[in-house]
């Protein structure tokens, strides 16, 4: 399966892609605002993408292996929703990371519609939530322009300060986007 928007071509995560998770993840730019900060070698990219397969053998949906369509086996960036225990609360959180030099060209944000999409339209979500850094103001535009709001503070990476946490429901996801006139996204 497949996803795709007008410049992006999503596929589920497979097993190939320890090289360019560790490539992406294990850069310390891309991990700016991560308290774990980057993956430290490729065996952990590998223990990383093994949960995530897993996942999606669980679940049927989890992260997403994302490129451009013109480049379908240039990976750019890993993003999805992943059924996670986030302090107290269980969630379908939102999340994505893509490569230095795709940043700051609204590619999180079309990756951000086309899987809120998927998530509420195919998967029937009740809703999706986000947790950002306070100081990590780029995502946190990212999650404004698809609709999500900001619902609180959640503690979130024990010792570190708490995060922002973002919140959509589906009847909210419907009226924004088929009420306002938007119709379906991809």
């Amino acid at each position: 399966m497949r996803l795709y928007t007008e410049r992006l071509c999503l596929r589920p995560v497979s097993p190939e892609d320890s090289e360019s998770l560790f490539a992406i993840y294990g850069d310390p730019a891309t991990n700016q605002f991560n308290p774990a900060g980057p993956f430290p070698d490729r065996e952990h990219a590998d223990l990383v993408l093994s949960g995530w397969l897993a996942h999606w053998r669980q679940h049927g949906f989890g992260n997403w292996a994302i490129s451009l369509r013109q480049q379908p086996d240039k990976t750019l960036g890993f993003g999805g929703i992943a059924r996670r225990k986030i302090a107290t609360e269980t969630m379908n959180n939102l999340g994505y990371r893509f490569a230095r030099y795709a940043w700051g060209q609204g590619l999180a944000t079309e990756f951000a519609r086309v899987i809120l999409h998927h998530s509420f339209h195919q998967l029937n979500m009740p809703e999706v939530a986000a947790t950002v850094r306070q100081n990590h103001l780029a995502s946190q535009r990212v999650l404004q322009k698809v609709g999500l709001k900001v619902c609180g503070q959640i503690d979130d990476v024990p010792g570190a300060p708490v995060s922002l946490l973002f919140r959509l429901r589906h009847e909210e996801w419907r009226v924004q986007t088929y009420e306002s006139g938007g119709g379906p996204v991809a």
